[in-house]
């Protein structure tokens, strides 16, 4: 049971959807904007873990270990929130070399890494021949590695560049090498909020069809949600309505990840930073209403070790990723580096064993290692993070 505080002024319905989530029947909208503006943090927390355990009652909680490639940075659509891009005609666009793409992958697989993360910007000149050749390359010299590649904004585009329908560029991509589709540039999935902050990118249906049509060949995605800037909390709950009700549809999805807008060095520079206590609310409430998605990953990179630790006691059931290079986050000012015995820790110190796990969720380590871990699976002592 979710336990309610004594303050009078606290809404006890409040809790009756908690306890509604944690049972496993679905929430209304309304109910997830009800909880979306609840200011009980711990009772939050307490209400995801308890969701997260009873899909998750392994003793383990997971990570990954790849990297993000962006093969280019030069993008034809304008985002006001992007500070990675840079425009067709600018002097510090760039791509990639098919050799230094294969460089920044064996220097991967060095390490352990079993996959990468592969995306860039909406180029106005590269055909769709140069991504499926760039595709076979790494397949070709690494067969073992998984491709999680090119965001549904960019499948679209090349739709546009090519004249080719979503299904042929998709198949044409899977047979060069593709295995599965990172959720990148879904934002908030509200037209009203993509045409706001954003020109010439795809908006919600066309995005949501590139995940459609992709599950239906039998490919599977993440989902992700990037909040804090011009959105609505009830435009939020839509988001996570939209994608509930694709995976509803499909079950294509093998996660959900939210993060908070990193404003600095953006045309958006003057928005208000949103702080750790709103990411683990939002963090629970995404945990409490898709109830259909199995896994739920931290975001350490936009919250750093701390908070990202915590999220796995505020609905997230997987550290993320060790990512061994990022650059989009980065170049709006936030930089959080962690090395694999910082993620592994975390876990630990939670009660939970790390396990190495592929972008299916596919534990690809050895057997549990014995360890005494250093904290209390399910402790209930959640702190308030304001």
């Amino acid at each position: 049971m979710i336990a309610q505080p004594t303050d009078a002024s606290a809404s006890k319905s409040d809790y009756e959807i908690m306890e509604k989530a944690i049972a496993g029947d679905r929430l209304s909208f309304e109910e997830g904007l009800q909880l979306l503006e609840c200011s009980d943090l711990a009772a939050l927390g307490r209400a995801a873990d308890a969701v997260t355990r009873r899909l998750h009652p392994e003793p383990y909680r997971t990570y990954n270990i790849d990297r993000n490639i962006n093969y280019s940075n030069v993008c034809t659509a304008i985002c006001d929130f992007c500070a990675f891009y840079r425009g067709p005609k600018s002097s510090e666009g760039y791509v990639l070399s098919y050799d230094q793409i294969l460089e920044k992958v064996e220097e991967t697989v060095a390490i352990g890494g079993d996959q990468i993360l592969l995306q860039g910007g909406l180029h106005h000149e590269l055909k769709l021949e140069w991504y499926e050749d760039m595709l076979r390359a790494i397949k070709e010299k690494f067969p073992q590695v998984n491709v999680h590649g090119f965001s549904p904004p960019e499948i679209y585009h090349f739709t546009k560049m090519s004249k080719l329908d979503t299904e042929t560029v998709l198949s044409r991509l899977r047979d060069a090498g593709l295995g599965s589709l990172p959720g990148g540039g879904a934002e908030i999935l509200v037209d009203r909020v993509r045409k706001e902050i954003t020109r010439g990118k795809v908006l919600t249906d066309d995005w949501l069809d590139v995940n459609r049509v992709w599950h239906r060949m039998g490919g599977r995605s993440t989902a992700t949600m990037m909040f804090g800037h011009i959105e609505t909390l009830a435009e939020r709950i839509e988001h996570l309505e939209r994608l509930r009700q694709l995976q509803d549809e499909t079950g294509g999805f093998t996660a959900y990840i939210c993060w908070t807008f990193q404003p600095e060095n953006t045309d958006m520079a003057d928005t208000p930073t949103v702080g750790s206590f709103d990411y683990l609310r939002t963090n629970a409430v995404s945990r409490l209403y898709l109830d259909n998605f199995a896994n739920i990953q931290s975001s350490w990179v936009t919250q750093g070790l701390e908070i990202g630790q915590l999220a796995l006691l505020y609905g997230a059931n997987d550290m993320g990723s060790l990512m061994i290079e990022e650059n989009v986050v980065a170049e709006a000012g936030t930089v959080h580096f962690l090395t694999l015995d910082d993620i592994r820790s975390a876990i630990h110190e939670l009660g939970y064993e790390p396990r190495q796990r592929n972008v299916f969720y596919e534990l690809i380590d050895d057997e549990i290692e014995s360890i005494t871990p250093t904290g209390t699976i399910g402790s209930t002592d959640l702190p308030i993070v304001r």
